[in-house]
């Protein structure tokens, strides 16, 4: 008798439960439902597919869409970008701020403008850190970025500076472009590594990544590349509408040099009429709250109007 009033009380509390769900989807305006195998879409909800381009290439190499193994890869890569709505949004504001110095870089350093797309993939454009401890917008890992004269230590950490390391990393495409002769090779070493890259083609006779079968990360490298190249390019094509006053944009700064031992950075950005936050924002580079001057000078940016960061009472 026990069990059947429980279970009759069970019935009762689930009943009212749905009843309260209902009236809570009614006041919401919630849309109904259609359930089909466990999965409840939205009758209103329209997924569209995207269809990829005719034609597209990386720094003038064509890629050859011919292949429907290429196809299916660009495809994939072109569906998820365009669907990953918020982190796309979000890193197109990020480059209307940080491409016209990346773009500068570039061109002056003679290398490709589409590896701006590469910083993107690495980084989505912040200083990230990888579990490994890959850092920066070209996530260089401590000794690469020493072999590419950024220094890296407790104090200072040069990965951290977004032109240095977009120096470091036209330093490496250049040299990695000296041994294969093809940039798309280069973007594909820069993520296994160029002897990595180097076993592969010796393995398997061929020497154009296309036609390479390389780790799932990096078979999928290129075209995480290609799809952003073509999304950022084309925005509204893949519905993406951003307005001038969405995006972010690169703040006036100004630089000082430094040339004597900071044994306070606080109580110095309190001195420059900023604070340690806006010091750090703008100079990540700095690892703790003092600088060490020994052989190194140092630039400190700051911005030339602190106006806007003024607390008002």
């Amino acid at each position: 008798m026990k069990n059947i009033i429980l279970g009759l009380l069970s019935l009762c509390v689930l009943g009212l439960m749905g009843w309260e769900y209902k009236q809570f989807r009614d006041e919401q305006k919630m849309p109904e439902y259609a359930t089909d195998d466990k999965r409840e879409i939205p009758l209103t909800s329209e997924i569209v597919h995207i269809d990829i381009p005719k034609e597209i290439d990386f720094c003038g190499e064509k890629v050859n869409l011919n292949d429907p193994d290429v196809r299916e890869r660009l495809d994939r890569e072109l569906q998820v970008n365009t669907f990953w709505h918020s982190n796309t949004i979000l890193t197109m504001k990020r480059a209307a701020k940080w491409f016209p110095m990346i773009e500068k870089i570039l061109k002056e350093e003679n290398v490709p403008d589409d590896f701006k797309y590469l910083a993107v993939i690495e980084s989505g454009l912040i200083n990230v850190v990888s579990p490994a401890g890959a850092t920066g917008f070209w996530q260089f890992m401590p000794k690469t970025a020493k072999d590419f004269k950024l220094e890296v230590n407790k104090e200072v950490d040069m990965r951290y500076n977004p032109e240095l390391a977009t120096r470091a990393a036209c330093a490496y495409f250049k040299k990695a472009h000296e041994k294969f002769g093809s940039w798309t090779a280069v973007a594909a070493a820069y993520n296994m590594g160029v002897r990595g890259y180097v076993r592969s083609v010796e393995k398997q006779m061929v020497n154009n990544y296309y036609e390479l079968l390389l780790n799932p990360e990096t078979s999928r490298y290129v075209f995480r590349i290609l799809a952003v190249k073509e999304i950022f390019t084309n925005p509204e094509k893949y519905n993406f509408k951003l307005k001038a006053d969405n995006l972010y944009k690169a703040e006036k700064l100004k630089y000082i040099e430094i040339d004597k031992t900071i044994e306070n950075l606080a109580e110095w950005a309190i001195l420059h009429d900023i604070n340690y936050k806006i010091l750090k924002r703008h100079n990540p580079w700095l690892r703790m709250n003092k600088l060490t001057v020994k052989k190194n000078k140092y630039k400190i940016a700051i911005p030339k109007d602190t106006s806007p960061y003024k607390t008002t009472t």
